[in-house]
C-alpha cells in the first residue's frame, strides 16, 4: 500500500479510538496484532497481542484512566507510520491529571496494523498514578520504564 493509504488506515484506527467504535477497531487491525507499552507497574504496560488482548487493553484502560488523545503528525515510509501527539488525562484511582508527548511506531501491512509501539512520558503517567505512601497503588517513578 502506499505511505498516504497507510497514514490514513492510521488516522481512521484514532478515529476509532475516540469514537469507541470497536468494530471498525477491529477490521483495522490484524487478528495477531501486537501492541507493545512500555513501563513497569503501570496497568496498561506490556505486550498486548491479538484482537482478546487489544480488547483486553481497552477494557484496563477505560477502567483505569480518562483520556483525550490528539494525534499532531503523521510521518509514513514503507509500511512505518510514526505519530506525534498529545494527551492529558486523569488516573481514576487517583483523580490527579497528566500530560504526555507521545509518539507511536505503527507498522501497517495489507491495509491492517499489524504493530504498535507505543513512547510515552512514563515519567508523567506515574506520578498521576502514584497515591500517597499509604495507598495501594503505590508507584516507584524512579525505576526505568
Amino acid at each position: 500500500m502506499s505511505t498516504e493509504k497507510n497514514i490514513q488506515t492510521v488516522k481512521d484506527f484514532f478515529a476509532a479510538i475516540g469514537s469507541g467504535d470497536r468494530k471498525a477497531l477491529l477490521a483495522l487491525v490484524a487478528e495477531d496484532i501486537e501492541w507493545i507499552i512500555p513501563g513497569k507497574d503501570w496497568p496498561l504496560a506490556g505486550t498486548h497481542r491479538g484482537h482478546a488482548g487489544l480488547a483486553n487493553l481497552l477494557e484496563t484502560a477505560s477502567k483505569s484512566i480518562e483520556t483525550s488523545t490528539e494525534p499532531r503528525e503523521f510521518v509514513a515510509q514503507g509500511d512505518r507510520v510514526l505519530v506525534v501527539g498529545f494527551a492529558n488525562g486523569k488516573i481514576k484511582a487517583t483523580n490527579k491529571t497528566f500530560e504526555d508527548d507521545w509518539v507511536f511506531a505503527i507498522t501497517v501491512r495489507d491495509g491492517r496494523l499489524t504493530n504498535i509501539r507505543e513512547y510515552v512520558d512514563t515519567q508523567a503517567l506515574a506520578g498521576a498514578a502514584q497515591m500517597g505512601a499509604s495507598g495501594a497503588a503505590q508507584m516507584d517513578a524512579s525505576r526505568p520504564a
